[in-house]
């Protein structure tokens, strides 16, 4: 599957807000909205590097209001993932790139 990674024409003016919860049983959920690209790649790397390093296990990355996503931006998620990052997706665009990254996982069996 091909996902869409479509540049907008606005990439200057959009940025990328980062909310983080905390949640049951010392979790938490970064809630992405923006777009996860240029500078902002490494926003969401200096919000990951700030929690417990114990508890990224427990980290869910929410990506429901996610608009854009750069190779940068998908780089670091799958970084993310690998080190116990839950990601969440529920548009077109983002549940893509958790699938891609889930499938590229070594091991996957298809």
């Amino acid at each position: 599957m091909i996902c869409p990674l479509k540049e907008s024409s606005d990439h200057g003016k959009t940025m990328l807000k980062i909310t983080k919860q905390r949640g049951a049983e010392d979790s938490w959920t970064l809630v992405l909205e923006g777009r996860l690209a240029g500078p902002w790649v490494e926003e969401l790397q200096a919000s990951w590097h700030a929690l417990p390093e114990n508890e990224h296990n427990r980290v869910i990355i929410q990506l429901a209001d996610v608009t854009y996503i750069d190779a940068d931006g998908k780089a670091l998620l799958s970084r993310l993932w690998r080190q116990g990052a839950e990601l969440r997706a529920s548009g077109c665009l983002t549940r893509c790139v958790v699938e891609e990254i889930r499938r590229n996982e070594p091991g996957h069996v298809q």
